[in-house]
């Protein structure tokens, strides 16, 4: 039978490719659940897996090295009717054959590379769906550019929809100010249902008081008509001056309910909030609207009063979960704190309990923190929290010192401890925890599994008048102005001097969760320094590096990830946590990998070309898709 959903992302036509598990959204399903019913690939025979091929998403001769190295490949593809799409950070989209990854079509939506974007070029991924039965444009890929258009291509030859906005593109221009065009841009694919299309934001950090708001758009999939707008914001008094919370990390949908996810991250200024008092409205958040008028239905917030730059950073995973015999239609949040919230979908009330509980106190003049922030009872935090002197890393005494000097000079109190003028730890960083990567759920057995990044930022509030000074001061560091504030900051990984992070490892985890009751089922270190310094690995053991990118989990056992820094995509057992495979890579995979069945075969693609925030993209490198699957 002909089955076809026009309001959604998937179809099933009749195909003999359709009843093959696929991967048809940016998390593999509507609600970013990371997870394949694929089983041919399993703990017994993933020692088998070989490269089946690859293929060239951009090429850095035509990009050029001074764009390449401000651009990260984060892209996760998706399988729609037959074809796989991707894009890449400069937002050329190209259909590939699934079984060769021969190219089909590319489109190049020409981007000015000379513009500086806050997160640089990032493209995670496209959205696809059918709005019609036949003719040119019935079935549509939608992308998000850097530039803020919303292109809508024919799936078929990748030509421009003509009956969508101009020429098949919408421009979004930067809400209030648009001669501030590179203070915004737009990194996570849209989301299509309902016949809407949903576009969020990426705005700059730690730039001004008076920052663009992070209001999400969307437009109607068809004409691309403005239907809605929603400003996180919008009910804030006018005593209120801050910007940002926007939506920069993949949204979810609940396709049933017609609710969409929103992760919403933070005010400006990130570390210094004296002129935004007050919890901060709808940022911080992971917040459910109606999807057809924009409307908040419930709202959930994770960090009150953020002064940490600990926003909303990954999709809501939407999963059924059953917790102490009770089974609830879930929202999954992990957060940079290494935190996991477990949320019911209809209400935002937590299914498993959140309690708040005092954090430090004693913050910069004219600030006003939050007396508590919330924790969940289960599980417990996925990532370390606190430091002394005494646990400070090293390879010998000197560099050791170094770091024990180092935490020993700047205020420590535990998690929340507020930004100061002495300079105080964030722990976990601000790069998490958790990040844009997520988690993956395995909805057979009540199982997540997220990574975590362990490392420490040192962040420093500066006088207004001593600004210019530090700035001049501390080349190749980021010290922002916070224009409006009393006071700028600095920002700084806390290293010694051979590189390594200061606290002691393991630096990166991967992590298995039973939702039944919440305990941790395990942990292993994600990743080595073994492409950071060579040979250091032998040394060091597995210590996990920070990661940028999530796992898929599979029927078949495993949890396929990248994310670290070095050149490999691991795969391991689901029950035990054993490295089952790695397959090296000729760079770093610091995207989501995903994996479908394609004439009989299973196939796990990887985005390969290194993250330029973590230092490991390569300029000469191009942006390349590999493709592994077993022999035959």
């Amino acid at each position: 039978m002909r089955r076809i959903w026009i309001t959604g992302l998937a179809i099933a036509a009749g195909a003999a490719h359709a009843a093959e598990p696929g991967w048809g959204q940016y998390g593999g399903d509507a609600g970013g659940q990371r997870f394949s019913p694929a089983a041919r690939i399993t703990p017994a025979n993933v020692g088998r897996l070989t490269e089946a091929w690859r293929t060239t998403v951009d090429s850095a001769a035509a990009i050029g090295p001074a764009a390449m190295k401000r651009s990260s490949f984060e892209n996760t593809p998706i399988l729609a009717e037959g074809r796989l799409y991707a894009c890449s950070p400069f937002n050329q989209v190209a259909a590939l054959d699934p079984g060769t990854g021969r190219q089909l079509w590319r489109h190049d939506p020409h981007l000015d590379t000379t513009v500086r974007y806050p997160n640089d070029f990032v493209c995670r991924g496209v959205a696809f769906a059918r709005v019609a039965q036949n003719g040119l444009c019935a079935a549509r890929i939608y992308m998000n550019t850097a530039d803020r258009r919303l292109i809508a291509l024919d799936a078929a030859s990748g030509k421009p929809c003509p009956g969508f906005g101009r020429n098949g593109t919408v421009t979004i221009a930067p809400d209030g100010t648009p001669s501030r065009k590179g203070n915004v841009h737009t990194t996570s694919a849209p989301v299509v249902s309902h016949g809407v299309v949903v576009v969020g934001s990426s705005v700059d950090d730690n730039q001004r008081v008076g920052e663009l708001r992070g209001i999400v758009h969307a437009f109607d999939a068809v004409t691309g008509a403005p239907r809605w707008s929603f400003d996180p914001l919008a009910g804030e008094p006018a005593t209120f001056h801050g910007g940002a919370a926007n939506v920069w990390a993949p949204m979810s949908v609940d396709e049933a309910r017609g609710l969409v996810f929103l992760p919403v991250s933070s005010t400006s200024p990130d570390f210094w909030g004296g002129m935004r008092q007050g919890a901060g409205g709808y940022a911080n958040s992971v917040t459910a609207l109606d999807i057809m008028t924009g409307k908040p239905v419930w709202s959930f917030q994770t960090t009150h009063h953020d002064v940490w730059d600990y926003d909303v950073a990954s999709q809501p995973t939407l999963a059924t979960v059953t917790y102490k015999g009770r089974t609830v239609p879930a929202v999954l949040q992990p957060t940079k704190q290494g935190l996991l919230f477990t949320l019911d979908r209809q209400t935002g009330k937590p299914v498993i309990p959140v309690v708040e509980r005092k954090v430090p106190q004693g913050a910069a003049p004219g600030e006003h923190l939050s007396p508590t922030q919330p924790f969940p009872v289960a599980p417990k935090p996925l990532a370390a929290s606190h430091i002394t002197p005494e646990m400070a890393f090293g390879l010998t005494f000197w560099d050791r010192g170094k770091c024990r000097a180092a935490i020993a000079g700047a205020r420590h109190d535990g998690m929340f401890t507020p930004p100061s003028t002495q300079g105080s730890l964030v722990f976990p960083f601000t790069g998490g925890g958790s990040n844009w990567g997520g988690l993956a759920f395995d909805p057979v057995h009540d199982i997540a599994y997220v990574n975590t990044s362990n490392v420490l930022h040192r962040v420093t509030l500066i006088p207004r008048k001593d600004y210019a000074a530090v700035k001049k001061a501390s080349p190749g560091i980021e010290v922002s102005p916070n224009t409006g504030a009393p006071f700028g900051m600095k920002r700084e990984t806390l290293l010694s001097p051979f590189g390594m992070p200061c606290n002691p490892p393991p630096w990166g985890q991967l992590h298995a969760i039973d939702m039944h009751d919440g305990h941790e089922l395990w942990a292993v270190p994600l990743g080595t320094s073994e492409d950071l310094m060579p040979f250091s690995q032998y040394i060091l053991g597995k210590t996990g590096t920070p990661n940028m990118g999530g796992p898929i989990v599979t029927a078949g056992g495993l949890i396929f990830i990248g994310a670290a820094m070095d050149n490999y995509l691991r795969a391991f057992d689901a029950k035990t946590g054993r490295e089952a495979w790695k397959g090296r890579l000729p760079a770093g995979a610091n995207a989501t990998p995903m994996t479908y069945v394609w004439k009989g075969r299973q196939y796990v693609v990887v985005a390969v070309g290194g993250h330029g925030k973590l230092g490991n993209r390569d300029a000469k490198d191009d942006d390349t898709l590999i493709a592994f699957a077993l022999p035959g």
